[in-house]
């Protein structure tokens, strides 16, 4: 049997090695055994919950059918499963679990991994990533009991769950003023299940939406379906020939957002975070508690104190987020990877819904996206940002980890060092708010290595740095 263990969302594994059908349904079983002994709980928050579990998937290779085993456990348990009839986003699952009053979802999708990947991410009732409390807790009930699967007579429920989760989306925004804006807008699906989502949101409208990269390709066009500069070739290159206003871009399973300008330039997800802040607050009037990760752009730092907004700082992955988005006073929430959450919605990240608030903002300023971010740069300084992800050994990770943490260098480019945190994996600050950090990745062998400085020469010059830290 093969060990299984829940990352920083969710369990992901290479498909056919160990991603595999009978590995599928012993995380259902655990998970189900989990849900249902909650329910009995008089602790617990979905004490006396019905058993409701909404199951959906994304666009990899055979993640229907691991989405199909994964509901005929469930049904075995004698929950009700509702199982989307095709690959649907993320956020949509996640919303349909509280719209829908289930004790939670399973979403069977590997989000931004390579191909080769599958993962089985845990949402809870709240329409929320499950934090790492229940994920231990489902990976304690491994092999426990003997797995419960139903395939005889059985009549699974589908449902198509998107509509709900658009209609709820296109309240946020003043979706009138999009509808007359004539914007121009491109989405890069690279690949995945958002493929189509924005011409569907923006139908009835008069604004222009081209879908590019929406093809259904297991191999995702040859690349990561990760919204960074490196994967947007393919969509800058037709963007170049034919030119839009903005292009929205979403990864594999649509819960994070990136962005191009209209001619195919990327704009980093730093930058993007930085917009969408500047517009709730600028051009929304939002007031209210921001969170980051912190490996998220110092930008954030800056405006939150010129706009005396309460600022809180959490460690890496939207499970840290979704907590505060759940308190009262919660504005919005945003992670280096192009994770966003928003007040008066789900506790999670939601690339569609920051699409929109995206476009909201060009229909209510009228300008480019480029000169919107020249004005933040001009007030705030500029904020240059990039990531190097390199291949590392994982049996290495923890002592390269603690070599670091007793070794900083003495100052990063001109700027004495003022600060080492060391809560997930190692971040230097300078006196200048210049940042150097690595960090293995929750899900793969790769440790990532992610640089802030004034000028893209800089940035080059600290991952430069940073790869050199990884020969000690």
């Amino acid at each position: 049997m093969s060990q299984i263990k829940f990352g920083t969302d969710g369990w992901r594994a290479i498909i056919a090695e160990d991603f595999t059908f009978a590995n599928v349904a012993r995380v259902a079983q655990a998970t189900a055994d989990y849900w249902q002994s909650e329910t009995k709980n008089p602790k617990s928050e979905i004490f006396n919950h019905k058993l409701k579990v909404i199951i959906g998937y994304d666009r990899r290779f055979l993640s229907d059918r691991f989405a199909q085993i994964t509901a005929e456990v469930f049904a075995g348990n004698n929950f009700e499963a509702v199982l989307t009839p095709e690959p649907t986003p993320t956020p949509c699952i996640s919303f349909a679990v509280k719209n829908l009053g289930a004790v939670g979802g399973v979403m069977i999708t590997a989000s931004h991994n390579p191909p080769i990947f599958n993962g089985f991410k845990l949402k809870s009732h709240f329409g929320g990533s499950s934090d790492e409390a229940t994920c231990k807790a489902v990976e304690k009930l491994l092999d426990k009991n003997p797995l419960q699967l139903k395939t005889k007579n059985l009549k699974l429920k589908t449902a198509d769950i998107r509509p709900a989760h658009f209609a709820a989306i296109k309240k946020l925004v003043d979706f009138k003023l999009i509808a007359k804006s004539k914007l121009r807008v491109a989405h890069d699906a690279l690949f995945g299940v958002g493929a189509g989502v924005f011409k569907t949101l923006l139908a009835k409208t008069n604004c222009k939406v081209t879908t590019l990269n929406g093809a259904h390709d297991i191999l995702f066009g040859g690349i990561c379906p990760e919204p960074l500069p490196k994967n947007y070739a393919l969509g800058g290159a037709q963007l170049k020939k034919n030119p839009h206003d903005i292009c929205l871009v979403t990864d594999g399973d649509a819960d994070r957002i990136g962005a191009m300008d209209g001619r195919g330039n990327p704009l980093t997800n730093q930058q993007v975070i930085a917009l969408l802040l500047h517009h709730l607050v600028r051009n929304r009037g939002g007031r209210g508690v921001v969170t980051k990760t912190f490996n998220t752009t110092a930008m954030v730092d800056k405006m939150c104190a010129a706009w005396n907004l309460p600022l809180t700082e959490v460690g890496i992955g939207f499970r840290f987020i979704a907590p505060e988005m759940m308190k009262p006073g919660a504005l919005f929430g945003a992670e280096e990877s192009g994770s966003v959450g928003f007040a008066n919605h789900i506790p999670e990240r939601d690339g569609i819904a920051a699409g929109l608030f995206l476009l909201e903002m060009l229909a209510m300023e009228k300008v480019s996206v480029n000169k919107i971010y020249a004005k933040l740069e001009k007030e705030f300084g500029p904020h240059r940002y990039d990531r190097y992800d390199a291949q590392y050994p994982l049996a290495k990770r923890a002592a390269l980890m603690e070599f670091l943490k007793t070794n900083p260098p003495q100052k990063l480019l001109r700027s004495p060092l003022v600060k080492v945190d060391a809560r997930d994996g190692v971040k230097f600050v300078a006196e200048d708010s210049t940042w150097l950090m690595l960090r293995g990745s929750g899900t793969e062998p790769v440790l990532r290595i992610y640089a802030e400085a004034k000028s893209d020469a800089d940035v080059q010059k600290l991952l430069k740095l940073g790869v050199s830290l990884l020969r000690h």
